[in-house]
């Protein structure tokens, strides 16, 4: 039975993806980095910027350097945060309606790579602030996706003050990424993948795959995951 259901943001939530990538491959190219936009959608998408920061620094210099993955990411915050689309992210089609039908069939919370403020920013002032009783975000959990580590994290939070406890395979992921998907699967969660960033075919390692949750009941999705 699924008891709780944890959402990816960007992709997910949020349809800011375009933006994101745009900030973060002028940070990189700022301190000498390169990436194109296939290649962040091709290997990267879904992972932290920490966590690509780290990775192409490590491809260029053979190691990677805290203080310079932090000034990269510190940039790309500075960035995204004068962007046009960061003033008030458009949301997806649907997904205010599913998320506060889903709130009184179960707990509901957002498990993102991306960081707090922004998260914070693009909910303000929307039903979804309301309705989500809890947020990680990259500031909390210090390793990426595909690494398992946030939603284990996100578990552990929810399981703090409320009984009974939750169990990994009652939480409903909801990703949009092939690094978001293989984190979940990771911690032991069910996953749903919306194909709004990667096409249907290539989201096969998700249990599910539907195209966004425009129009979805979300009483009658559960009941498929039941």
């Amino acid at each position: 039975m699924i008891r709780a259901i944890l959402f990816d943001f960007n992709g997910v939530i949020a349809d800011d993806e375009t933006a994101h990538v745009e900030c973060f491959c002028r940070a990189l190219q700022e301190f000498g980095l390169t990436l194109s936009k296939t290649e962040y959608y091709g290997t990267y998408l879904g992972m932290d910027e920490r966590s690509c920061a780290a990775l192409l620094l490590t491809a260029r210099d053979g190691k990677s350097d805290t203080g310079l993955v932090q000034r990269i990411q510190d940039r790309k915050a500075e960035l995204f945060r004068h962007h046009p689309a960061a003033q008030k992210p458009e949301l997806f089609p649907g997904v205010i309606e599913f998320v506060q039908a889903a709130g009184s069939l179960c707990r509901l919370a957002v498990a993102s790579g991306g960081r707090r403020e922004q998260i914070d920013r693009a909910l303000r002032g929307t039903a979804i602030e309301q309705a989500v009783e809890l947020i990680v975000s990259a500031e909390d959990c210090p390793v990426g996706k595909p690494d398992p580590a946030i939603y284990v994290l996100t578990l552990k939070r929810l399981n703090d003050f409320v009984r009974p406890l939750l169990r990994a395979d009652e939480c409903l992921v909801i990703e949009d990424s092939k690094a978001g998907i293989r984190a979940a699967r990771a911690a032991g969660m069910p996953v749903l993948a919306l194909a709004t960033t990667y096409p249907v075919e290539e989201l096969g390692e998700a249990d599910r795959v539907i195209p966004s949750l425009a129009g979805v009941d979300p009483e009658s999705l559960l009941r498929r995951f039941h």
